[in-house]
């Protein structure tokens, strides 16, 4: 695509949720023209303002030629059928046309698609995001990249528009692999961090001087920095929802059982979000988790 170096491609951006929204409209202040489609129609309405063109299907955004189209939905399944279904992008999308999937699903899916699009010249590429709907607004996410070299680099400035920290780790899956991690690090610490709150509420500290000290030592971590405060104020406003995790931590899990690994942490952390949704908490931000804490102890973090 030498056109891309001379000046600005056409991007395609699907899928305008909590991050998706923030993401596209930062690749569009920087100047990049935009094609959008959601399934809720009226998510497109701020960024069509702002001088996006909305499409009507996967299918029809494909067939005005973006040359980077990126995808931003909930699951594997959102993905294939945004790809391959009735109306996907697949049926019309140029050759040399280059996907870049944010989304959140199977690394061995990711590897099926990828090859299936190279079958008709088309690159994808796997970059899950990490740092929430605040990394989002403010640009500053980690981006674990997986796919060919030369897709890589060319969609690389897109990327840092819209990451702090973006990391080629090779072939198509591996963003995902990469992305499981993550999951596996942030929930498990999530867990010990509403662990660590409990005991110091047992204990009758002050919950904020505790984060404060804590998270400045060694056990400082993301979780108890950012989360940390909203569990002490009993704030379960979502940045990244309870369903949405329980969804990561199913594919993190089916992951490690294909690789015989048992992951024990992630596996109790799991359930522990199953309850907390059980109880009608799916919706509410992966700092909840301090529900299942709470009823277990009878007691609660806000007075």
């Amino acid at each position: 695509m030498n056109a891309m170096s001379e000046s600005k491609p056409q991007l395609g951006y699907i899928g305008l949720g909590i991050m998706g929204l923030p993401m596209a409209r930062n690749l569009m202040d920087a100047g990049y023209p935009m094609i959008v489609w959601n399934r809720t129609p009226g998510k497109g309405q701020a960024l069509e303002q702002a001088g996006a063109v909305v499409a009507d299907s996967p299918a029809d955004l494909a067939s005005r030629g973006p040359d980077v189209i990126f995808i931003n939905v909930t699951d594997t399944p959102d993905v294939e059928a945004v790809l391959f279904g009735e109306q996907g992008m697949a049926s019309t999308a140029k050759p040399g046309t280059i996907i870049v999937d944010h989304s959140t699903i199977s690394p061995d899916r990711t590897r099926d698609f990828a090859e299936r699009l190279a079958d008709q010249g088309i690159a994808f590429v796997d970059a899950p995001v990490s740092g929430g709907d605040i990394g989002a607004q403010q640009g500053t996410l980690s981006i674990m990249v997986g796919g060919t070299l030369n897709a890589v680099e060319e969609v690389m400035p897109m990327l840092q528009v819209v990451g702090k920290r973006v990391v080629h780790l090779g072939e198509a899956g591996l963003g995902q692999a990469c992305k499981a991690c993550n999951q596996v690090a942030g929930m498990v610490t999530l867990l010990g961090v509403c662990e660590a709150m409990a005991l110091a509420k047992q204990s009758g500290l002050d919950l904020d001087k505790m984060i404060q000290v804590v998270g400045g030592g060694a056990a400082g971590s993301w979780q108890i920095t950012n989360l940390g405060p909203k569990i002490a104020a009993g704030d379960h406003d979502p940045g990244f929802m309870i369903d949405l995790v329980i969804k990561d931590l199913a594919i993190v899990l089916d992951t490690a059982k294909r690789a015989g690994l048992p992951l024990e942490g992630t596996a109790h952390v799991a359930d522990l979000f199953k309850q907390v949704a059980a109880q009608g908490g799916g919706r509410l931000g992966t700092q909840a988790l301090a529900k299942a804490l709470e009823s277990a102890g009878g007691f609660t973090f806000h007075d």
